[in-house]
């Protein structure tokens, strides 16, 4: 870690997301070579902007490798059992520990670790500078730094969730390479992070004149969010009642649930009412190589040449265990809580896509087919999957492909999709951090666990309600076809009243899988309800029967809830005495 985290080391393209965010005009871009830039000439409402926007930049993290910002589709999900890393073995393979609970200190435990850190001297840096700058107002001093705390508190976050007490508090006073050779870990960071999370609430306007910026309902949502990682559930439903019942986006519009699911991941309809915090992406702004495109999850597209979405690189795949999720009682219209058997869905697994396959005919939640490429059923507006043509390494990843992150042949043509330098897929689809159904998720769990079970099933069917009226919905209508109707048979229920906690919880944690599914919160879910040890290994020996890799995988209670700090890391932490002061997790 050496001074300032190198936080002048932004370059003009980091400062370019003022064309995504809109904060700052044309003429701030009129800035002198990458390189020469000094604190002092940034002290001032200009420059101090400028660095809060390269702040929000950090989210995506560029320029580390796609494992490190803030979708965490690797460190959520493929460590998880939404999906498996993709691809062939040998492509990317420092994922590959990852998903087999194999990681070790090295690797791409790294790459997210200076992500995160990289994230919060940004912020950092702008706390100290707002408070040297002499043109800025009270008034847009509060609101810069309460934008500026929010950003910290979220990286903090992410650090925590990833990393547990292995990760440090990083105060606005490290600013030598001494300073964080002094930071210590294995102490809980949840009080800095809602002193972080209170102070923007309070600070912060609830509008904002652009979409990407963090208001005082989001900081309210995170805040709640932090209190349930510490099953604060009294705490955290005042707050998240609260957001729920006056929570606006940035623009200015309460909170609701869009009425298609899949508008939540369509570019025409990004940062809607559902949004509640995303990650802003652009193409086609002047930046080099669409480099203000969707970085992290440019892997993650069907694979293979031809008219198809994306065409590299077959990455994030998502598991059989997920897709039998979606299965319901063909009576009760519920789900049928079994991912787990061999009765799934089924699928055309090593079937070429030149010979025959009937897609499942048993009754499904619409949800699986806005979230996971299947064969034979619309993929967007890209006409039915395939199957194997899409698919890099069947063996491998099995037979699906990813959906919520790709874009629609329309969007291709109208301009809002396109390519990178390397013809990497590239869209401005931004990637919502926290949508409001997973607040009324939230907001569900804490009255399962501290209020009224009444209360928890109408918030829980609020948002089934939602995906029982997806059948008809375009999309998942047929198209092309001599037939009209669903492209499957879908049918949910909402649930009846809850009898016990048990039972609401049971529906709760299921909700969250299938509504939140790869969106990158899943292991994180499962590591605070505390089940992350049984939950993985079935669904590793579930999964070797389809990918014949998990046959290694094996989770470790007690160490694999959190990633290793990086070897680095400590190793820069050693002090005159050849001691440490960053301490290894767990079992590491």
């Amino acid at each position: 870690m050496t001074k300032n985290r190198k936080f002048l080391k932004l370059s003009l393209s980091a400062l370019l997301l003022t064309g995504i965010m809109g904060a700052c005009k044309d003429e701030f871009l009129e800035l002198d070579p990458v390189g020469v830039y000094t604190l002092q000439s940034l002290t001032n409402k200009k420059g101090v902007e400028g660095m809060l926007i390269a702040a929000y930049a950090a989210l995506d993290g560029r320029p580390e490798t796609q494992t490190t910002g803030s979708t965490n589709w690797v460190w959520g999900s493929v460590a998880a059992d939404d999906a498996n890393k993709g691809t062939e073995p040998s492509d990317f393979n420092s994922i590959n520990p990852v998903e087999l609970y194999q990681q070790t200190a090295g690797g791409e435990v790294g790459s997210k670790w200076r992500g995160v850190v990289d994230g919060i001297g940004m912020a950092n840096q702008v706390l100290r500078s707002v408070k040297e700058a002499t043109d800025i107002s009270a008034a847009d001093a509060a609101r810069i730094e309460g934008e500026a705390r929010f950003l910290r508190a979220f990286f903090h976050m992410e650090g925590r969730k990833v990393f547990g007490l292995g990760f440090p508090w990083i105060p606005e006073t490290a600013i030598q390479t001494e300073d964080y050779r002094a930071i210590t870990n294995q102490v809980e960071i949840w009080p800095q992070i809602e002193a972080d999370f209170k102070f923007a609430q309070d600070n912060l306007p609830g509008t904002q004149p652009e979409v990407g910026r963090a208001n005082k309902w989001a900081a309210a949502a995170f805040l709640g969010k932090a209190m349930m990682f510490q099953a604060k559930y009294a705490e955290a439903l005042t707050l998240l009642n609260d957001v729920i019942a006056n929570g606006t986006t940035a623009k200015g519009v309460k909170y609701a649930l869009n009425a298609n699911f899949g508008d939540n991941f369509r570019i025409a309809t990004k940062n809607s009412a559902e949004t509640v915090f995303a990650i802003q992406y652009a193409i086609n702004t002047g930046a080099g190589n669409n480099s203000l495109a969707n970085y992290e999850q440019n892997l993650n597209f069907p694979h293979g040449s031809g008219d198809k979405p994306g065409g590299c690189c077959g990455f994030f795949q998502p598991s059989q265990a997920l897709v039998n999720s979606y299965m319901t009682d063909a009576t009760t219209g519920l789900p049928t809580f079994n991912p787990l058997t061999t009765n799934g869905v089924n699928s055309d697994y090593q079937v070429t896509s030149s010979q025959p396959f009937t897609p499942y005919a048993g009754t499904l939640d619409p949800r699986l087919d806005h979230t996971v490429g299947r064969r034979g059923i619309q993929y967007l507006d890209w006409g039915p999957h395939p199957g194997q043509d899409w698919i890099r390494q069947v063996t491998n990843g099995g037979p699906y492909s990813p959906k919520k992150n790709v874009h629609t042949r329309a969007e291709l043509a109208g301009g809002t999709a396109g390519t990178g330098d390397w013809g990497q897929p590239a869209n401005a689809l931004s990637f919502p951090v926290m949508r409001y159904s997973d607040v009324l998720l939230l907001a569900a769990e804490a009255e399962a666990q501290a209020g009224s079970l009444a209360n928890a099933v109408t918030l829980v069917n609020t948002v089934r309600a939602r995906a029982g009226s997806q059948a008809t919905i375009d999309g998942l209508t047929k198209v092309g076809t001599s037939t009209s109707g669903p492209i499957a048979n879908y049918k949910v229920n909402e649930y009846p009243a809850f009898g016990s906690k048990e039972d609401a919880m049971r529906a709760i944690m299921e909700e969250r899988k299938l509504e939140l599914a790869m969106e990158g919160h899943r292991k994180f879910d499962l590591v605070r309800w505390g089940i992350a040890a049984e939950t993985l290994n079935a669904y590793a020996a579930f999964e070797k029967t389809y990918i014949p890799k998990f046959v290694n995988a094996q989770f470790t209670k007690g160490q694999d809830e959190y990633m290793p700090v990086p070897e680095g890391v400590i190793a820069t932490s050693r002090t005159k005495e050849g001691t440490f002061n960053l301490k290894q997790n767990p079992g590491y």
